[in-house]
């Protein structure tokens, strides 16, 4: 069965930069192993802003600079960033919380040999994540959309469970 793993965001702005919780740094060791086991191909988003970034809608409602691209804190950390290249994993650089360019390659992808599962892990869950199982049940409505809770973290512990509830809501598998 064609499978695919999408790893969302796992950038050290979210994980211990200016957005970083205790909780994100909690799930990068699980996020390694899964990456480490997935038999199937491995994807890759990057949440990339400019410069200008506190003049956007975004930046003006969520006022700290993060994920600025080329900076420190856009990259992933080591380890993360040396597995995505082992597994020749597709990056997607995406300047909102869903990425349309993920769901057309999904797509795309589907139609030259059919999708089974779709499975996301990182972050975060009530954010891009949440935002990105919903391109791919827009772009893939008949492909099974797993969410691995254990592998991502909200903004907050209530945030990360209130997204995960939305998600079943909608069909998304929560395992």
């Amino acid at each position: 069965m064609n499978k695919f793993l999408i790893v969302i965001d796992m950038q050290k702005d979210f994980i211990d930069g200016s957005l970083g919780t205790k909780e994100a740094q909690a799930i990068l060791p699980r996020v390694l192993e899964k990456v480490r086991g997935f038999e199937g191909s491995i994807l890759f988003t990057y949440d990339t802003h400019d410069e200008d970034y506190l003049s956007t809608q975004e930046g003006r409602k969520l006022p700290v600079p993060h994920c600025v691209e080329g900076t420190p804190g856009w990259r992933m950390p080591k380890e993360l960033e040396d597995l995505r290249f082992t597994v020749g994993g597709k990056a997607f650089s995406k300047p909102s919380f869903g990425s349309k360019e993920l769901g057309e390659y999904l797509e795309m992808e589907n139609r030259a040999r059919p999708i089974g599962s779709v499975e996301l892990a990182g972050l975060c869950t009530d954010i891009c994540v949440i935002a990105n199982a919903f391109v791919i049940k827009t772009f893939l409505p008949e492909t099974e959309v797993i969410v691995d809770a254990s592998c991502c973290a909200g903004t907050t512990p209530e945030s990360h469970e209130r997204a995960l509830a939305a998600m079943a809501a909608c069909q998304v598998t929560v395992a």
